[in-house]
């Protein structure tokens, strides 16, 4: 399959054709930007959704079932499963595409488990590059869960335009998302696994929290909603909640605002990855070296590069 021919063909719905331009990306490299470049003009239309929370939380469950309301109402949906690497092939160690059987079946939806598989920009960056791609293939809304295991989840939040941070109770600190960063990108708190023990506390808590915020008189509250993802209670209002998070956006002109922050982050990380990819090469290796004895600190080095 050609890759100029992967953009037509992943917009007519071709899902062999997506999976392969998601493979690209993920490689990175001047097909990948080409790619890219082919893509761009379809996009801004998905809702990006991101999920996150502690390892063992139910994510993979609850975006199961919050994909299943949206097809319910006619919606497509794409999800990015994110997965850690594997240290000896470099692939999905998890495999979120397992746990979600229920939807593979569904052709309104596409799941790809990803991992950073050696890509110089990192996950976060290939995957707002794979988001890029199931905008331009035309899902109504794009679901990105993190592994939830360290600051990747604050980074590929910055990709979503609805952040969801999922709590559990029983996960030894009483809120995890006393974590640093983790209030600042919530949109949405869900306390999955309502039905145990210590939920309630779990919610008062997270509102206590929320009240002690420092927001503006007219800025979105994050509410908390209790879900219990294997049974399927409370979806349909995690589901409303996310599209109202999206009027606000819209209404506010805040859409604007962080489409003009993420295209920022956007220049910032290809202008990074380019320099990083075009001054590679015998210098680069004798710079590192001359780094690691001492020689020469990380900054000089730089400069060194950069003006050759």
């Amino acid at each position: 399959m050609r890759a100029d021919d992967l953009i037509p063909r992943l917009r007519a719905g071709d899902r062999r054709a997506l999976a392969r331009a998601i493979s690209l990306v993920e490689q990175g490299g001047s097909r990948a930007r080409t790619l890219l470049a082919d893509a761009y003009p379809y996009t801004g239309h998905a809702h990006v959704v991101g999920i996150t929370g502690a390892p063992g939380a139910g994510k993979s469950t609850l975006v199961t079932v919050l994909a299943q309301v949206w097809r319910r109402r006619s919606m497509t949906v794409g999800i990015i499963a994110v997965d850690p690497s594997s240290p000896f092939s470099g692939g999905a160690v998890l495999g979120d595409r397992i746990r979600m059987q229920v939807l593979g079946g569904d052709p309104g939806v596409f799941i790809r488990s990803m991992a950073s598989r050696g890509r110089l920009g990192g996950l976060a960056r290939a995957t707002a590059d794979a988001v890029v791609l199931l905008d331009a293939a035309g899902f109504d809304v794009v679901l990105i869960e993190t592994v939830g295991a360290g600051q990747s989840e604050v980074d590929i939040a910055r990709t979503a335009q609805t952040t969801i941070v999922v709590e559990v109770p029983g996960m030894g600190d009483d809120v995890q998302s006393i974590k640093a960063g983790m209030l600042e990108i919530a949109d949405l708190f869900v306390v999955n696994k309502a039905d145990h023990d210590g939920a309630d506390r779990v919610v008062q808590q997270l509102k206590t929290m929320l009240h002690l915020g420092t927001y503006q008189p007219d800025a979105w509250q994050p509410p908390v909603l209790k879900a219990v993802a294997l049974k399927d209670q409370g979806s349909e209002a995690i589901v409303d909640a996310a599209a109202q998070h999206l009027a606000y956006l819209r209404e506010t002109g805040t859409t604007s605002q962080r489409a003009l922050d993420a295209a920022e982050r956007e220049l910032i990380a290809a202008v990074q990855e380019l320099a990083v990819e075009r001054l590679r090469g015998t210098a680069w290796q004798d710079l590192v070296a001359m780094i690691a004895s001492r020689e020469r600190d990380p900054y000089t080095a730089a400069e060194l590069l950069l003006q050759s």
